[in-house]
């Protein structure tokens, strides 16, 4: 049945004109990618090698250590509720998609990405409730341009805790470390309870002491404001519920559920769209799938698209918002939504992001690709070179490709300047990663990949 589908896949290739991507390539690809990510001290098998130690004096209100985990974007602020949901989504993936993962032979290094964040957050929830939600300051990293092993700049650092609490992050990192205790347990068993106990405890502190973690601190608004966090609890619920079948973390996600009056999707801030597929998974209610196959119907019926074909919802991370559209689609066609019609939706638009109209929105991908990516770290030329604002304004190539990272993207009517300063379209996350990789993983279990 496998050969029939691929050999009419490869049919409606030589019909249509549609181009064929190596999805397994662009997904160990990615993995690449968080490696250019890494802060603190880098372990011997790292293979980004212009990337060397960094933030090594990243600690505490009270000394503890806080050195490790990724920087979100460009620039080198630790942002706790951005690192929290890539693993998060990451894991899931994994999860879901192994088959597609080991296909491409990126199992093992998912997994090291998985716990470059995973050890930060053990290392960042310093007590029950407390927990270090970033370190940098967003304005004060903005003001310079440089290599992150050459920071002299502060580094404070910030914290939730029970009189300023942040039920979304909490909720969140309860999440992360709840679903890679799924794919830990049969790992290394010892290091996965570690992981659930601290995702309890999270979760505990997220539920009792109510609050948004962009009212916790001033800095983070610099970059990021949280619109709300009971989807939060009841994603991080969701997850406790899959790894410990205790129906309390059904309840409480079911307590909260009918607070939720909007449904705009699943990203960073808006965790409802991946709570639902992953509810409609656990507990067969039909309420669930239908609320996102409507939202999938009604996206890709009515949503604005480009001129060239790309499902258009914001400006900022175009790519992003759309490759987790994609994955929450897929998810539900797994469960039996409209499968054909959204997988095949699905590729044409991870085809796009690949180079269906000329261009490879995947730095290193294809023949024209991104080259002068906003991050400080790929435009600095190797050391003892200076690095300052010169290289931020100079027209030249960043002498590091930083391959893997999919870039923010084209506007509404498929304009992109690939331009340094230009961060909107032209910055690269972790975030906008993590589900496109989930997508690429799925869509190579599907046999759509050559």
């Amino acid at each position: 049945m496998k050969f029939v589908f691929v050999l009419v896949i490869a049919l409606l290739v030589y019909v249509t004109g549609t181009a064929c991507y190596n999805y397994k390539e662009v997904l160990e690809m990615s993995t690449l990618f968080y490696e250019a990510q890494r802060s603190g001290k880098l372990p011997a098998d790292q293979r980004v090698k212009w990337r060397g130690d960094s933030a090594l004096n990243d600690k505490g209100a009270n000394g503890e250590d806080l050195t490790g985990g990724y920087y979100d974007a460009g620039d080198f602020v630790k942002f706790g509720f951005q690192m929290s949901f890539t693993v998060t989504v990451l894991a899931w993936g994994l999860l879901e998609h192994k088959a597609g993962y080991t296909a491409a032979g990126a199992v093992d290094d998912t997994l090291k990405a998985i716990k470059w964040g995973t050890d930060y957050f053990l290392k960042a929830h310093v007590s029950d409730n407390v927990f270090y939600a970033q370190a940098g300051s967003g304005w004060i990293d903005h003001q310079t341009w440089g290599r992150p092993e050459d920071m002299t700049e502060a580094r404070p650092t910030y914290q939730i805790n029970a009189t300023h609490p942040g039920s979304d992050l909490a909720a969140e990192t309860a999440a992360a470390l709840t679903a890679s205790y799924l794919l830990f347990k049969d790992v290394n068993s010892t290091y996965a309870d570690i992981l659930l106990t601290h995702a309890k405890q999270l979760y505990d502190f997220a539920w009792n002491y109510r609050g948004k973690y962009t009212d916790a601190f001033d800095d983070v608004r610099c970059c990021y404001n949280s619109s709300g966090y009971e989807d939060e609890l009841i994603w991080g619920a969701a997850w406790l519920y899959r790894a410990t079948n205790d129906s309390k973390y059904l309840s409480y996600a079911e307590e909260v559920y009918p607070t939720i009056q909007y449904y705009i999707g699943f990203n960073w801030d808006q965790k409802i769209g991946g709570a639902d597929v992953l509810l409609a998974k656990l507990t067969g209610d039909s309420k669930y799938l239908t609320k996102t196959k409507n939202y999938c119907d009604n996206m890709l019926a009515n949503q604005q698209r480009t001129p060239k074909g790309l499902i258009f919802i914001t400006q900022w991370g175009s790519l992003m918002t759309t490759a987790y559209l994609m994955e929450i689609c897929l998810e539900a066609a797994a469960l039996g939504a409209n499968a054909e019609q959204y997988r095949a939706e699905a590729k044409k638009q991870i085809d796009y992001m690949l180079g269906s109209t000329g261009f490879s929105y995947v730095v290193g991908y294809g023949d024209k690709y991104p080259l002068h990516v906003h991050h400080k770290a790929a435009s600095c030329p190797d050391p003892p070179a200076t690095c300052d604002w010169t290289q931020f304004s100079s027209t030249a190539p960043n002498p590091h490709v930083i391959k893997g990272a999919l870039v923010g993207g084209p506007g509404a009517n498929d304009d992109y300047e690939d331009v340094r300063s230009n961060y909107v379209v032209n910055e690269v996350d972790t975030v906008y990663n993590a589900g496109f990789q989930g997508v690429l993983a799925t869509l190579i279990e599907l046999g759509y990949s050559d």
